[in-house]
């Protein structure tokens, strides 16, 4: 059985516009499409929910539809919501008020922090939301380990027949001691592995299973953020990997995943790794 992919809906622009992003990207991947609300009532969910399935069903009239309002916090509904899904869709910002920001405020970062699957934030200009860069972009790290990010790059951009960009970013500065905010695992990877040598690894095994996805590789000297900021502004979606903390529930999404889910040009999935 295919996993739905789940958006959720809380009325606001931001979350129609992940509808809009959520049915093209059910179309792409040949899944069904759940819309989840979180509300308190049963008079103004009827309206909203009614209001997003019609959307979805207008701009994918193919995919199959099922939609579910929740009586329980909007963080509670959504990570529920994510764990028999494909990828679970939000919008980058919400109504406030009760449920703030549907996301990007408080609701969005804590649902990406509990995620158990891929969770994307739909944002950035209309242009970045749909297919006209051609570009999926993914971020690879030295050390920690990208294969989650990476596969699910090469699987969006296969479904979306365009190319994968794959990016690693690294400061060149070594020699002793890590410089102020670098770690130590840090410097000593670099040794180990030269820049190129990191991207070769962690794509060697995909770019096989995707020999039809092309696939180019940038390495880039500085932030990682700066890089990939940059990168996602030619790109329409952002993939990013995130470590699971040791001993407590959730994700450590890390200042650099915190920067990109408020400032990337396009929308950002965040994929858990294994």
């Amino acid at each position: 059985m295919t996993l739905p992919l789940v958006v959720g809906a809380d009325g606001s622009e931001a979350s129609l516009e992940a509808v809009d992003w959520a049915a093209a990207e059910a179309v792409r991947r040949g899944a069904p499409l759940h819309v989840l609300h979180a509300a308190a009532g049963d008079r103004e969910a009827s309206g909203v929910l009614r209001a997003a399935v019609e959307r979805a069903g207008a701009a994918a009239p193919a995919v199959r539809l099922s939609s579910e309002v929740v009586h329980e916090d909007a963080i509670s509904a959504l990570v529920a919501g994510d764990r028999a899904a494909l990828a679970l869709v939000l919008g980058s910002r919400g109504l406030g008020g009760e449920l703030p920001g549907l996301l990007l405020g408080s609701v969005a970062l804590a649902v990406a922090a509990r995620l158990h699957c891929p969770v994307v934030v739909v944002r950035g200009e209309a242009r970045h939301r749909g297919t006209r860069f051609g570009s999926v972009v993914v971020g690879v790290e030295a050390g920690e380990g990208s294969d989650t990010a990476v596969e699910f790059a090469f699987r969006e951009a296969r479904a979306r027949r365009c190319r994968l960009v794959a990016v690693h970013a690294w400061n060149p500065r070594f020699g002793g001691p890590a410089a102020p905010g670098i770690p130590p695992w840090y410097v000593a990877e670099a040794h180990r592995r030269p820049p190129a040598q990191v991207l070769d690894d962690e794509l060697g095994a995909p770019a096989e299973r995707y020999r039809d996805v092309p696939a180019h590789r940038s390495v880039i000297d500085g932030p990682a953020r700066q890089a990939l900021v940059a990168a996602a502004s030619e790109a329409d979606l952002l993939v990013v990997g995130a470590r699971r903390r040791q001993a407590v529930v959730g994700l450590q999404l890390g200042l650099i995943n915190h920067a990109l889910l408020h400032h990337a040009p396009c929308p950002v999935a965040v994929v858990p790794r294994a």
